[in-house]
């Protein structure tokens, strides 16, 4: 009788022990209800700005190593706080900052993306007395931003129109702490991610992230993982969640065009000394028509959209005479039927133009040379060498011999149409995932069930992050989800976040949390 109950009892207790394995691991993913999981958002509001405020007020230019350094270790106790284990791996330029937590049965990886480095500032620009001291801002009847005391924030409301103004709070720490308060909240209901969570920080990423590139071999297994994340960038202007599962890539190369050795008097020598700026000026009139599309021969070659690339596009709710009249132009380019078609092909454009001087200092001259340099935005069909090498061979076409180095006085006499073509090559290439890959309906998913309608769906994106190479080196598919506001001034003066924004991003890093792959 002894025996029978002693069996019996291993029987239940087994049982028992099954079912809190079981009910242990349907925690670990489990959603948390809409109302209970906004009311945690709410209650991490406050927190998570006074976080970013401190994480901001560093200093992050990456050409300053002793600023990077500083972020590094805000980086590392931030993260170590959350129980991970972190790491710093060095690069031959800036190191990365890398970031893993583990979770007992867990047999998936996701690795998220984000940069702790920013643009350069030029503080006399900026509203604000230091660009890197966080200040709250309310936009008036008149559409400008006046500041308003921080410690409104402490009240139970927070207004989502308000916004915080600094360098970096959008472009890439915001999205950085929206993710650790996410953490926060699920640690705070005692649950954990049905994954394993790697993070990497990139030092370098408005620099074009070289110690990334260059290393990633090197820590192949630190950051492996099954499926990649890029926090960066902005969402749909509308601000309902978006997924980008592409973005462009880019090369460049300059032109010049020369005139006499040095600069002539225009009273001595103009009708007589060639002018290196109008040369210049009728290559580039060569390049596209007046709709804005591209001439070089070749240049849209394989660009072709499907049914379902078609639709896609077509549900992005675009307002074009929105846009326009955001752009303060009166009509677009004619490159695709609408913007986001427009996204899809290689672009070609000046980044910058140089000929004497103008305003103060200028004087009557003819330039002794002129120079252009362009930027083509490359896409998954686009290859940067053989891009430019079509404009090369355009050029050429037009009668012109094409230098691959500034021409000698032999070469100068012996050709009346030369010019200098330098850069060029394969540049940062494209990406674009499949919407409907296993790591696409994961995420629709995740931010369906959350937000309670689909997310806009973005096949390609204008931008370009350093994702290729995680791609090519680590075999992992990779979706952008970006979480700030579309007018939030990255890269230029009076940076700022939307605080409805951090609300959403917060909501965001806590569906994908508890979405099970």
């Amino acid at each position: 009788m002894a025996l029978r109950l002693n069996i019996k009892t291993k029987t239940v207790m087994a049982t028992l022990f099954a079912f809190a394995i079981t009910a242990s691991a349907q925690l670990s993913a489990q959603k948390i209800p809409a109302e209970k999981s906004d009311a945690l958002i709410s209650k991490a509001m406050y927190p998570a700005l006074e976080e970013l405020k401190e994480y901001v007020a560093i200093p992050n230019d990456a050409l300053i190593a002793e600023d990077i350094e500083k972020n590094l270790i805000w980086s590392e106790k931030a993260f170590a706080k959350r129980g991970f284990k972190t790491a710093i791996l060095k690069t031959g330029k800036m190191p990365l900052f890398s970031a893993e937590k583990t979770y007992p049965k867990n047999t998936k990886t996701v690795l998220f993306y984000f940069h702790l480095d920013g643009q350069a500032v030029r503080p006399n620009e900026w509203f604000q007395k230091d660009p890197y001291m966080t200040v709250l801002k309310e936009k008036g009847a008149d559409g400008t931003f006046k500041e308003i005391d921080w410690e409104l924030l402490k009240k139970e409301k927070i207004n989502d129109e308000w916004r915080i103004f600094a360098r970096s709070t959008s472009d890439d720490k915001g999205p950085i702490v929206m993710l650790l308060k996410a953490l926060d909240i699920l640690a705070g209901q005692n649950q954990q991610p049905p994954f394993n969570v790697k993070v990497v920080l990139d030092c370098e990423e408005e620099k074009g992230s070289p110690g990334l590139k260059a290393s990633l071999a090197q820590y192949k297994k630190e950051l492996m993982a099954d499926y990649l994340i890029v926090m960066d960038g902005p969402m749909h202007s509308s601000n309902i969640p978006t997924l980008t599962f592409g973005c462009r890539g880019g090369t460049g190369f300059g032109l010049t065009t020369y005139g006499a050795i040095t600069q002539q008097h225009s009273g001595h020598f103009g009708n007589y000394s060639p002018d290196p700026t109008f040369i210049l000026s009728k290559i580039i009139a060569t390049m596209k028509d007046d709709d804005g599309r591209v001439l070089i021969d070749g240049f849209y070659d394989g660009i072709k959209f499907d049914a379902e690339a078609e639709k896609i596009m077509a549900a992005v709710p675009d307002n074009m005479k929105e846009i326009n009249d955001r752009l303060q132009i009166a009509e677009e380019e004619k490159v695709g039927k609408n913007y986001q078609e427009s996204m899809q092909y290689p672009s070609l454009n000046i980044r910058g133009l140089k000929a004497a001087v103008v305003g103060k200092g200028g004087g009557s001259i003819i330039p002794e040379e002129a120079l252009a340099e362009f930027g083509i935005r490359l896409v998954p069909e686009t290859e940067g060498t053989r891009m430019t090498n079509l404009v090369k061979a355009h050029i050429e076409k037009h009668g012109y011999k094409v230098f691959d180095h500034v021409p000698t006085k032999a070469e100068r006499l012996a050709y009346k149409k030369l010019v200098f073509m330098s850069g060029g090559g394969p540049g940062s290439p494209a990406f674009r995932t499949e919407v409907n890959s296993p790591i696409g309906n994961w995420l629709r998913k995740s931010v369906t069930e959350n937000f309670r309608q689909d997310p806009i769906v973005i096949r390609i994106m204008g931008g370009s992050v350093p994702v290729v190479p995680f791609i090519q080196t680590l075999g992992v598919p990779a979706v952008i989800v970006p979480l700030v506001n579309m007018d939030n001034n990255q890269h230029s003066p009076n940076e700022n976040l939307r605080l409805g924004n951090l609300r959403m991003g917060i909501k965001t890093c806590l569906s994908i949390l508890t979405t099970p792959i």
